[in-house]
């Protein structure tokens, strides 16, 4: 953590204690460096998820990142399910620093599991923005985030990796790369062993993607 953000995660941190103070156990609020994205949880107030100091960033968070900086916004009142099965209403608050770069972010978690079961004068609390809804896993280990974001890619081509053609393999990284699962150190060369290839192949594939990407971008802009 460069000392210039320090003030920036001890106001995250008090406000995450704070939170959970005035809301309780149910309530949990994490507080996330991204200057380590396999370890980047370096505060947790409250235990909804069951993770620990040190655990990963989540795969919702991942695919965000992966947008243009500008583009990254703020997530709020989606629906989650932790590990036990608990439904619990999140948000996502991007932290910033003085060049509006993203290096973290305070992440809310309530579970309303029971407040599901009374219903009635509850509804309006309980009800989610349509249009926010999201899926998110929490993970205990840098490793876990992306076995499941490649095991979610796989899964869409309904075929095994060494049935894929060309196409499909490029297909999957450009899937993997929008998700953010190259942000994480050590994914690439995991990647290619699912895929059946080695690890510069993997990096062809994705200056291809990005630099394709960059063109349609500039043709985009050209446009405007």
């Amino acid at each position: 953590m460069k000392k210039s953000h320090q003030p920036i995660f001890d106001l995250a941190i008090r406000t995450a204690d704070m939170l959970v103070k005035m809301f309780g156990s149910r309530c949990e609020v994490a507080v996330h460096d991204f200057a380590d994205l396999k370890k980047s949880l370096i505060h947790i107030a409250g235990n909804v998820t069951g993770r620990e100091i040190g655990s990963p960033i989540t795969d919702l968070v991942l695919e965000e990142l992966a947008k243009q900086k500008k583009e990254v916004e703020d997530i709020p009142n989606y629906k989650t399910q932790s590990k036990k099965g608990n439904i619990m209403k999140s948000a996502t608050i991007f932290l910033r620093d003085d060049e509006a770069k993203v290096i973290g972010a305070l992440c809310i978690n309530y579970d309303i599991s029971l407040l599901i079961q009374f219903g009635g004068e509850l509804e309006q609390f309980i009800n989610f923005d349509e249009h926010e809804t999201k899926t998110e896993s929490f993970f205990t280990s840098v490793q876990d985030v992306t076995h499941e974001m490649v095991e979610q890619v796989i899964l869409g081509f309904k075929k095994a990796p060494s049935l894929m053609s060309l196409e499909e393999k490029v297909d999957c990284v450009r899937q993997l790369e929008e998700k953010g699962t190259f942000l994480i150190k050590g994914a690439t060369d995991y990647v290619a062993s699912v895929l059946g290839v080695s690890k510069f192949t993997v990096y062809n594939y994705l200056q291809k993607i990005r630099t394709m990407n960059e063109f349609q971008t500039e043709e985009l802009s050209e446009q405007k």
